[in-house]
């Protein structure tokens, strides 16, 4: 039979890297650490992590093993709150959403969710996806609005992420420029998307610190070197700065926000984009479970609402439309 206070120790190590790492998060010493894992590889007969100088890695059956105790984790936690609702009032419902589509796609769905269901208290954890996602996997939040860059999205039917994964479509990444910026003026004339490398001599300003390595891989698809001005953190931010004349901004569509002076484009293919989509737990059950789908239903039909052409920066607007069925930038103001 498998420990599982010592699979609990394993899962700490595979999460932290190190032993020494491990014992801090769980307030012990590194050689108690040690001895617990070893205790384990001995009772399973077979290594379940690899040491070296550098820290360590799972073995084959060490992945099994994070894997069971995810989900054991999963299960008490679920369990546990099972067990407090019984005796509470109010049901909780916690929600994990990134910034941009917390401003642009949460609050109508929210709204219509709490006069549905008043009963319930919803709880908002802002994270991105690196801390949402594992947050619905262990029990800590009932839904995330999470997205994924290139690649495969974070879950499939069938795999062992214990996550179900509906994709709302994509994000994708619209350059910001001056109103009467000269790639602006020929995009009024001859309406077709500008390529990267018609771009490549400005100054870029990234709106996410995820947006560099991406429009790094777009760059060197289109054969050109960019100059980064500034990574900032805050879509807002990057677009005072296109607004100051440092340079021109990626941001995603649902992070943009009107301003007379600004303009967005869409850029010819490939272009770089985000995937947005909704993260629930496949292990969890019961009214909470019932309730966060409820409530990814109508996050689903607010994507839907306000999905079509791409809205231009300028109050007064001169259409700049993108593909059809993207997330287009809802009216007034959005991050």
């Amino acid at each position: 039979m498998i420990d599982v206070q010592r699979l609990a120790v394993l899962r700490e190590v595979a999460r932290c890297g190190s032993f020494n790492q491990a014992a801090q998060a769980l307030f012990c010493t590194p050689s108690a650490v040690s001895q617990q894992i070893a205790a384990l590889e001995r009772s399973l007969g077979t290594p379940a992590v690899e040491r070296s100088t550098r820290g360590v890695t799972l073995t084959d059956a060490g992945r099994l093993l994070v894997e069971a105790a995810d989900a054991i984790a999963a299960e008490l936690t679920d369990t546990q709150q099972r067990i407090e609702r019984l005796t509470a009032e109010r049901i909780t419902l916690t929600i994990a959403t990134f910034v941009s589509a917390g401003r642009r796609l949460l609050p109508a769905a929210l709204a219509g969710f709490a006069a549905d269901h008043p009963e319930v208290e919803l709880a908002i954890m802002e994270a991105e996806p690196e801390e949402s996602l594992p947050a619905v996997r262990e029990g800590r939040a009932d839904l995330a609005l999470a997205y994924h860059l290139d690649g495969p999205p974070p879950a499939r039917p069938g795999d062992r992420s214990g996550l179900d994964w509906t994709p709302l479509g994509p994000d994708p990444l619209r350059v910001v420029l001056p109103r009467h910026h000269p790639a602006a003026a020929r995009y009024r004339t001859r309406p077709e998307p500008p390529h990267l490398a018609e771009l490549a001599d400005e100054r870029w300003i990234l709106g996410c610190r995820k947006s560099a390595a991406q429009l790094a891989r777009h760059a060197d698809l289109a054969g050109v070197e960019l100059t980064i001005s500034c990574t900032a953190t805050d879509y807002d931010f990057a677009q005072s700065l296109v607004r100051a004349g440092i340079g021109i901004a990626l941001i995603p569509e649902i992070g943009l926000s009107r301003h007379p002076e600004l303009i967005a484009l869409p850029l010819a293919e490939p272009s770089p984009r985000r995937h947005l989509g909704l993260a629930l737990s496949r292990r969890r059950r019961g009214p909470a479970a019932r309730l966060a789908q409820a409530l990814a239903s109508l996050l689903v039909e607010q994507t839907r609402v306000v999905a079509g052409p791409s809205a231009v920066l300028e109050e007064e607007p001169e259409l700049v439309p993108g593909p059809r069925g993207n997330l287009a930038a809802a009216t007034g103001p959005s991050l």
